[in-house]
């Protein structure tokens, strides 16, 4: 039975991941590195450890992560600081379906923890989640299967018992192994054949995401029945 929610941030709540990908490139091109748009997305939600040596093979040995990361990071803050945060749709409809209806929610997220606070405070739903656990917060970020894990266990939840919510291949998998149900909410891309083996279902925003989580629920009491 569904109990839990359990929310990737950047891409699915928060509609970042566009100007992520542009101050990636902008700043990689910046520092000398021959930075394509496609790359970027390959490094959705993973952290340094599996980004470094991905990033050092598409675009050279001297790449250097960190230093392209803080001017990155310069950029998309001017950015929020002059533009602000947009969310994504539907976000505000699902969030009160799931506080209606008794659900726990949670975010796990690659963004630091008083960054993921800001953002979400910003938008005025922080309140929504009972738990936040950001990949500082556990011993491998996704696509390992670690936060996912943490974030259940502090929601009290069985992680079969939780939908996760993706919008990236790396979100998705990391909450496949942790044997979460995994929907995927599409940003930048749409599922690859190797996600859409893994994903239970598909959603093109987050309001269809209720239809989802019912349909779930009632195929739960018509199994027990």
């Amino acid at each position: 039975m569904i109990k839990g929610i359990i929310f990737d941030m950047d891409g699915l709540i928060i509609d970042t991941e566009k100007w992520l990908q542009k101050y990636y490139v902008k700043s990689a091109i910046e520092l000398g590195y021959d930075m394509k748009p496609e790359y970027v997305l390959q490094i959705r939600s993973l952290p340094a450890e599996y980004a470094i040596p991905l990033l050092k093979k598409l675009v050279g040995d001297n790449y250097d992560y960190y230093a392209v990361k803080e001017l990155r990071k310069k950029y998309m803050s001017e950015h929020i600081e002059k533009y602000g945060i947009e969310k994504k749709k539907g976000i505000d409809e699902l969030l009160e379906f799931i506080k209606e209806k008794g659900l726990k929610c949670a975010v796990a997220t690659a963004t630091p923890p008083d960054r993921t606070k800001e953002y979400l405070t910003k938008l005025n739903i922080y309140h929504y989640f009972d738990k936040v656990v950001s990949a500082s917060m556990v011993a491998h970020g996704k696509p390992q299967p670690d936060i996912y894990l943490e974030a259940a266990k502090r929601l009290e939840l069985s992680p079969e018992s939780c939908i996760a919510l993706e919008d990236s291949p790396n979100g998705v998998l990391s909450a496949y192994r942790a044997g979460c149900v995994a929907v995927m909410v599409p940003d930048l891309t749409q599922p690859d054949e190797e996600t859409a083996k893994i994903i239970y279902s598909k959603a093109d925003d987050l309001s269809q995401v209720i239809g989802i989580i019912n349909k779930l629920k009632n195929t739960c009491q018509h199994k027990r029945n």
